[in-house]
């Protein structure tokens, strides 16, 4: 009768460093809808933005360049006008997005917090407080 060789001593070999990164990654799949956006495809747009950030500051100064971004300085009055024109549509449409998006979810997932209870709680819960105080109940051993 033959018997299965041993396991080695000390258990499996712990995962290595690719193993986790993998298992990391496919985990991003449990974050809410907003994490998992951000990052997904969020790290894309927030790396242009930063990239053009950087870019512009070189260019045409770090100070012009959130001018520029935050539409104080109109981009034709910057030279060189090529990298300014892309900074100020991040600024108008790429950043108020996120920032819109990221609130919008954070107002969403409140509602749906609030609509998890059931109608009928709900209303008898407002009964209960729309009843006047009343009496404290009367003790048995008044005399």
């Amino acid at each position: 009768m033959s018997s299965a060789p041993a396991p080695p001593p000390g258990g499996p070999p712990p995962p290595r460093r690719r193993q986790r990164l993998r298992a990391r990654w496919a985990a991003r799949h449990a974050l809410p809808r907003f994490g998992f956006w951000l990052l997904s495809r969020g790290v894309v747009v927030l790396a242009i933005c930063g990239v053009l950030y950087a870019l512009n500051g070189f260019l045409i100064g770090w100070a012009n360049a959130y001018e520029v971004m935050i539409g104080i300085t109109s981009p034709a009055a910057i030279h060189p006008q090529w990298c300014a024109w892309g900074l100020s549509l991040i600024g108008w449409v790429a950043i108020p997005a996120i920032v819109g998006a990221a609130a919008g979810y954070v107002i969403t997932e409140q509602i749906q917090a609030h609509h998890a209870r059931e109608m009928g709680e709900v209303l008898d819960e407002l009964r209960r407080l729309a009843e006047p105080p009343g009496l404290p109940p009367a003790s048995g051993g008044d005399s």
